[in-house]
């Protein structure tokens, strides 16, 4: 086959452009999954602050107005997203073994989709930006497919919410000795 064969240059060039193309679709993927990343979790760099009464923690609402942060169970990263209307946090029942989470007693339990099997766990350490609680009560919940942890009022309650406009400020009280 000789270079300067017309027939060779013209799949050399297809081939170039076919190239170029796929690269171009490359950078635009990573460009916009980035971007759609950002619009889900907008609080993926935490910014805690500490004052002398307290330490605090403002979370941005998503595009869908959910407030979405980065946290860890059992030293593990997750993804929550915070659900007041949950009574306890509710693990993907597909990430129990990755989390050191051990199925415990089957419950029945009603949420916004129906009553649920779920199977009761305790977390024996959940971390969201400069919070750490410790034995939070919780539930495997094979319903849930995403990676998510719903965040529920199991450790919620243990902060101070207060929400304005598009903001969430997550507080915690310092004692004082």
């Amino acid at each position: 086959m000789n270079d300067s064969d017309p027939a060779s240059q013209q799949r050399l060039g297809c081939g170039m452009i076919a190239a170029a193309w796929l690269l171009l679709l490359g950078l635009l993927y990573l460009l916009f999954a980035d971007e759609l990343d950002r619009q889900f979790n907008p609080n993926r760099s935490l910014s805690p602050y500490a004052t002398k009464d307290a330490t605090e923690l403002v979370l941005k609402q998503n595009r869908s107005g959910h407030y979405v942060s980065p946290g860890a169970i059992n030293g593990r990263s997750v993804v929550f997203l915070l659900d007041t209307g949950a009574t306890v946090v509710s693990v993907p029942a597909h990430q129990a073994a990755a989390l050191g989470l051990a199925a415990g007693a089957r419950q029945r339990v009603t949420t916004a989709n129906g009553e649920v099997s779920v199977y009761a766990t305790r977390i024996e350490v959940l971390s969201l930006g400069p919070f750490r609680l410790h034995n939070v009560r919780a539930h495997l919940n094979p319903g849930l497919s995403g990676d998510a942890v719903l965040l529920g009022m199991s450790a919620l309650r243990r902060l101070e919410l207060t929400q304005r406009g598009d903001t969430l400020t997550l507080r915690t009280i310092v004692e004082r000795e």
